[in-house]
């Protein structure tokens, strides 16, 4: 699998991750001002993160996901996506916003170590949703974080 970086110095790639994961998450109208991360198996998208909604003057970034595919969430591609926000753009909080009705995403976030607040009628009459929070401490403690050593202990690893 392999991991590819885009934003408006390469706008046409993000243009088609952004669209991937607007379509394969019901979001029709898109998103504005934004960058992506494909994960590709050969040439084929099967996996992308958008990055939207940046505060930076608070140190608050959106994150929307989708997949084709459940292998995309590796180790690397975890840590690639969080770095981004959290050494790259200094964030302290990253927001992800899923459907009640999609319990595996919503699995998936408490397991990353997000906090859900669950906000009825948010995506309708009929349908909540559910605002995941992740700080960076939250994440920085993450399982992914850490190493195994030659003993077999797992020890955190080092800022």
């Amino acid at each position: 699998m392999n991991i590819v970086w885009s934003g408006p110095s390469s706008a046409e790639r993000n243009e088609i991750v952004g669209h991937f994961v607007a379509s394969h998450s019901g979001l029709a109208r898109g998103f504005e001002k934004f960058a992506t991360m494909g994960v590709f198996e050969g040439k084929r998208l099967i996996a992308g993160s958008v990055y939207h909604n940046w505060q930076p003057e608070s140190g608050v970034i959106e994150i929307s996901s989708a997949s084709v595919s459940k292998r995309w969430l590796t180790k690397p591609v975890i840590r690639a996506m969080f770095s981004f926000p959290f050494d790259d753009l200094g964030c302290q909080l990253v927001v992800l916003r899923v459907s009640e009705r999609n319990t595996v995403m919503c699995e998936i976030a408490v397991r990353f170590g997000f906090e859900a607040y669950r906000i009825p009628r948010l995506r309708g009459i009929s349908e909540a949703e559910i605002i995941f929070t992740l700080t960076i401490e939250n994440w920085r403690s993450h399982r992914v974080n850490s190493k195994e050593s030659a003993d077999g202990q797992v020890h955190a690893k080092s800022a």
